[in-house]
């Protein structure tokens, strides 16, 4: 009997200890989240006022404005998104970050043009929530 009080003894203790790690993790959360996650991401030719897409493709023209919306959810006092967009070869295009304080569902744009003509070839862009990937977008760049 004496042994089994010990043995109840040490999984109560085992579950005090695991019920508080699991509350300490639920109050912070992991790095990167703080609280907002994104939800989508759009490439397209051309964005509305709401800062969505509306004209999703991943077939542009080398003198086409190259947009993308990033929608997000969830709230935080502050937050950064990160685009990178990459040429076929690695070689970075453009990055730029925008500091955000989301509330609910909000969308984020970025966009890249190249008066020039961007050259021809794949390209992709990484979106980043408080410097952790969150989803990567491959397009093309036709004459």
């Amino acid at each position: 009997m004496r042994h089994s009080k010990k043995i109840r003894l040490s999984l109560c203790l085992a579950l005090l200890v695991v019920a508080a790690a699991c509350n300490r993790n639920a109050a912070n959360p992991p790095a990167g989240t703080a609280g907002v996650r994104v939800t989508d991401v759009t490439v397209g030719r051309a964005i509305g006022g709401d800062k969505a897409i509306t004209d999703r493709t991943d077939n542009f023209k080398p003198n086409d404005t190259m947009y993308v919306s990033v929608a997000t959810e969830g709230s935080s006092p502050s937050a950064t998104i990160r685009a990178k967009w990459s040429f076929e070869d690695g070689q970075v295009v453009d990055e730029s970050t925008r500091a955000i304080a989301p509330n609910n569902k909000e969308r984020t744009e970025f966009h890249i043009s190249k008066p020039d003509g961007f050259p021809t070839g794949k390209y992709k862009v990484e979106v980043f929530l408080n410097d952790q990937l969150t989803e990567t977008k491959s397009f093309e760049v036709r004459s």
